[in-house]
Formats: C-alpha cells, sequence, structure tokens
C-alpha cells in the first residue's frame, strides 16, 4: 500500500512541556550516538498528541535525533501504527483482514465500518469522530474476527458487536476491550478442558484488558496531562521534579542529561565581535525565566530594535515555542546570537527550558552568522521555499 505524507499540513509542531520531557527522557535510553534508536516512541508520543502524525513533526522529531528528515519519514511511512492523515477526534477503527480473520468474518466489520463512518478508508465520518482502515495481520488469529481500536484490541467480534461497539463510542461511552463473546482471553469458549486449576484466584478479565479497565486507558490517547515515571531504567527520585512537573533525569541543578546529543563540536562562536552599537544591556526581561546553570548570560535587550525582531525561527532547531521563549530572554537579532562566546552558550543551553543543548546541537551561532550577514543557509532556503515559518 502506498503511503505518502497528507496534502494539508500544520505550519508547525511542538511537543507539550510535559511530552518534551518524556521525550527527552526516551532519549537518555540509549548511548551516545544512538540516540535515533528513540525514533518510534518519540513518533507515537507526537501521534498521540495530535491525533495523526505531521510533517512537521517528523521534521521535529528528527532535529532532535538528528536524523535526516528522509530516514524519519522512511520510519513514519513504514509502520501501519503511524496515521499519515487526520482520524477521527474518539477513534480510528483497524480492522485486521488478514486469514483468520477473513474467514471468520472480517469483511463484515469492513461493511458496518463503510456504512456507520464513511465509504472509504481513512475518510472521516460526518462528525468528525470517526476513521477506519483494514490492516494486515494484528496477531490475535484465535480470536478472529477482531480490531484494534485506539491501544485495544476488541476481539471475536460479530457485524452486530461492532455496530454496537461504534455506537457506544459516540455516545461517550468506553466498551471492554478483549474478546466481546464471553470468552477469557483466548481460552476455548466452551470451557477448559485442561488445567482447570489455573483460573483460581485470576482478574475479571486478562491481564491486559484488566488494566485497560482499573486505569481507564482504552480509547483515550496520550495527552502529556499523565505523570508516569519518564526514565524508570534511572532513579526513581530523578524523574518528577519536586513540583510534580515533569522532568526529564538530570536535569535540575545545572546537570548535563536529559537530552543525549550527538558529539557535535560547540557551536563557533563569533569572537572577537563587538556587539552593535545601541544594544542595551538588560539585567533581566520581563517575564524572563529564572536563569540558572553554568556560564555567562550573554548581553541581553529589553525589546527588538527599531524595524522588529529577526525572524529567529529562519536558525534550525528554532520552533516558534522557542523564538518566543528566547525573547523571554531578551533575545531578538541573530547578530546577537552570532556574538556569544563558548561560555555564553553554555549558559543559553542551560536556560532553554524543554530545549536544553539545542544551542550547541544545531550550530546556533554558526547559522546566526551568516544571517546576521545577509546570507542564508540550507535551512533557511527551505524553509522560506516551503513557507514553514513566515515571519
Amino acid at each position: 500500500m502506498l503511503r505518502r505524507l497528507h496534502a494539508e499540513q500544520p505550519d508547525t509542531f511542538a511537543f507539550t512541556p510535559a511530552n518534551q520531557a518524556w521525550a527527552e527522557a526516551q532519549i537518555t535510553k540509549y548511548p551516545e550516538g544512538r540516540q535515533a534508536s528513540a525514533i518510534i516512541p518519540l513518533l507515537w508520543r507526537a501521534q498521540e498528541q495530535e491525533g495523526w502524525l505531521t510533517r512537521p513533526a517528523i521534521e521535529a522529531i528528527a532535529d532532535m535525533l538528528d536524523l535526516a528528515y528522509i530516514r524519519a519519514l522512511e520510519v513514519a511511512s513504514f509502520y501501519f501504527m503511524f496515521q499519515l492523515q487526520p482520524v477521527g477526534s474518539v477513534a480510528h477503527i483497524q480492522v485486521c483482514g488478514t486469514t483468520s480473520c477473513m474467514i471468520c468474518g472480517a469483511e463484515d466489520l469492513v461493511a458496518v465500518c463503510k456504512d456507520k463512518i464513511a465509504a472509504k478508508s481513512h475518510q472521516l465520518s460526518a462528525d468528525g469522530k470517526f476513521s477506519w482502515e483494514e490492516v494486515e495481520c494484528l496477531g490475535s488469529c484465535a480470536n478472529a474476527p477482531m480490531a484494534q481500536i485506539g491501544k485495544d484490541y476488541y476481539e471475536d467480534l460479530t457485524a452486530a458487536r461492532m455496530g454496537e461497539i461504534i455506537d457506544e463510542l459516540a455516545a461517550g461511552q468506553v466498551p471492554t476491550p478483549g474478546p466481546q463473546n464471553g470468552r477469557y482471553a483466548a481460552e476455548p469458549l466452551s470451557g477448559l478442558t485442561t488445567l482447570k486449576d489455573a483460573d483460581s484466584g485470576r482478574t475479571k478479565y486478562n491481564a491486559s484488558v484488566q488494566l485497560a479497565t482499573d486505569i481507564g486507558d482504552t480509547v483515550k490517547r496520550i495527552d502529556g496531562t499523565e505523570v508516569p515515571l519518564l526514565a524508570p531504567w534511572g532513579k526513581a527520585n530523578e524523574n518528577v521534579a519536586p513540583s510534580g512537573d515533569m522532568m526529564p533525569p538530570d536535569s535540575r541543578a545545572g546537570k548535563q542529561g536529559g537530552r543525549v546529543a550527538s558529539a557535535k563540536p560547540a557551536a563557533i562562536a563569533a569572537k572577537g565581535k563587538s556587539r552593535p552599537e545601541g544594544d542595551r544591556v538588560a539585567s533581566k526581561p520581563a517575564n524572563s525565566p529564572v536563569a540558572t546553570g553554568p556560564g555567562t548570560k550573554p548581553a541581553t535587550l529589553d525589546a527588538a530594535r527599531a524595524g522588529g525582531p529577526d525572524n529567529l525561527k529562519m536558525i534550525k532547531g528554532v520552533g516558534p515555542k522557542l523564538e518566543t521563549l528566547l525573547h523571554r530572554l531578551g533575545f531578538y537579532h541573530f547578530d546577537q546570537i552570532a556574538a556569544w562566546s563558548g561560555d555564553e552558550i553554555a549558559w543559553v543551553d542551560q536556560n532553554l527550558e524543554g530545549f536544553k543543548g539545542r544551542v550547541s546541537r544545531d550550530n546556533w551561532v554558526t547559522q546566526a552568522t551568516a544571517l546576521a550577514a545577509g546570507e542564508e543557509t540550507e535551512f533557511s532556503k527551505r524553509a522560506k521555499k516551503e513557507g514553514t515559518y513566515k515571519k
């Protein structure tokens, strides 16, 4: 099946602060230089946040992992778990259409989806709540026919039950996942014939269904409001900040960590360059974040100079949220960034909130030096051509 990016795309993507922290923690699972291994969980988190996987999301995650965009796109377009077009706001239904399910009535389930949702796969229902598609084997052959809705399997389905599930979801209810005919897991529907004592003390449902119902986490998407352990492979007390905010491990108290960046050299500082005459150094711009961490704070401005701020989004790695943060810190112009020394880079890297290390990783100083001189970078050329970051 040919999988392409949707024709209509949003202009930008940014993780919520909590999801950004979660993503940075995932990257710490992998050795330095191997952070590309985090591509699948980060793409999945972006899809959970937005509902589907957009081009800006794929490219933003590629930037986080120092991957060429095409490499991230290869992963996103290969796996059917990634939706490259908008899906229903309530649920996207994936009906298994491979041999076991097809023999047991998958075509009837598809007919229900066509009747109650949309005539063609990947089309949104009239109310925008649902979408559907037929997929390859989902590995629940003993409970055929079945469909995956959200994160859960609905098994032993009939056409009638499929219709009821869609109606229940539309009404705001959450149908219990798992077998829909009274079967326990994949046991014989007629009851056990051997190991009859195995059911003593077991839960009402099989383990995955029981957990889903206990925590109410069935069709609900991850939206960043959850407070899980960000990095269960680390120390528990480093996973969640004392305030309850989600933070990557070792990101507090000036420690290096959180994101595993590639071994790029620090951005080349524009040594010896004087700041343009008229720049006023502000001790702390209004609403600026609290300064922490090592290094030396660069000179800042109370506001942009006459003519307005430069479009800092022309620097690779700076999106709308980071540009806003830079303004809050007192940085509005390319020549300000171009003049940062090594110590000043270290200070800014530590004060980018959920984007720590971005200055060094993406060589902002080198890019800003070219842009301040009126030159173009490969990124700025592409951004202008595609209209990605308009002024």
